[in-house]
């Protein structure tokens, strides 16, 4: 696409002002939203775009694994288990109730795994 301003830009690009530019429809010309410039939609025929999108790596996860770990469930705090009395618990949180309220905090003892609940 040839240059008609300040911007060396690729056909995404408004070279005019920089703007993104809409889609290219099946005829017709571009139009900017922002300086309402105007390309040839022939400018776009010859266009190829690549992508590359990447996914994290597959793992297996079962229950037997997660039941038996011995690690934290979640983040460790300070926190003192009323059963055992050790003084740090693992948390979790989630949204129960409505949304004007708070959240349900989810406590577990990183020694015995005793659960309790707060609603903060």
């Amino acid at each position: 696409m040839a240059s008609t301003g300040p911007f060396s830009s690729s056909t995404a690009f408004c070279a005019r002002c920089g703007s993104i530019l809409p889609l290219l429809q099946e005829f017709g010309s571009v139009k900017c939203y922002a300086c309402k410039a105007s390309f040839d939609a022939e400018n776009f025929n010859n266009l190829k775009f690549n992508y590359t999108i990447q996914f994290n790596a597959v793992t297996t996860v079962n229950n037997e694994n997660i039941l038996n770990s011995d690690g934290p469930e979640g983040p460790v705090v300070e926190r003192k288990c009323p059963k055992c009395g050790n003084d740090r618990m693992s948390y979790a949180t989630l949204q129960l109730r409505s949304a004007d309220e708070g959240q349900t905090v989810f406590y577990t003892c990183i020694s015995c795994k005793y659960k309790e609940t707060e609603n903060s």
